[in-house]
């Protein structure tokens, strides 16, 4: 088994609440990260795949096609986007990384099978210090 990672970049806004609770409870949860105006981030996603090496390409997977899909599928909905509002596969879930690993995870998964080889994990940076790591459920 072989794992075979492609890195690709995104910049989207987002803020961390939830609607039925008062700013004062979604401040005391989220912090400065629930504040009305939004922020956001630069972040790095790492989609890492598995599969056995082909003998006669010398691949696991064309990484050239593995980022076409990533770019048409994700990075595409996410680039410069608001992750609240803009984005359909966050619709109705709180933007926070771990949701959207999972998300991400969600939308790739099928998409990457076809190519036969699997999804292992997709990996987020939102900011040097904080990443977030999904294997699947």
């Amino acid at each position: 088994m072989v794992f075979v990672t492609r890195r690709e970049r995104f910049s989207a806004a987002h803020k961390l609440f939830r609607e039925e609770w008062n700013d004062e409870q979604n401040f005391d949860v989220f912090g400065k990260c629930s504040y009305p105006n939004w922020h956001g981030h630069n972040y790095i996603l790492y989609v890492t795949i598995k599969g056995e090496l082909n003998p006669e390409t010398g691949f696991v997977v064309n990484i050239k096609k593995l980022s076409e899909i990533i770019k048409e599928h994700v990075i595409s909905k996410l680039d410069h986007r608001n992750l609240n509002i803009d984005v359909d596969f966050m619709k109705d879930t709180i933007a926070s990384t771990e949701n959207l690993a999972i998300a991400i995870w969600n939308v790739l998964e099928p998409i990457i099978n076809l190519l036969g080889v699997h999804l292992h994990k997709i990996k987020i940076e939102e900011t040097e210090n904080n990443f977030v790591e999904y294997y699947g459920s």
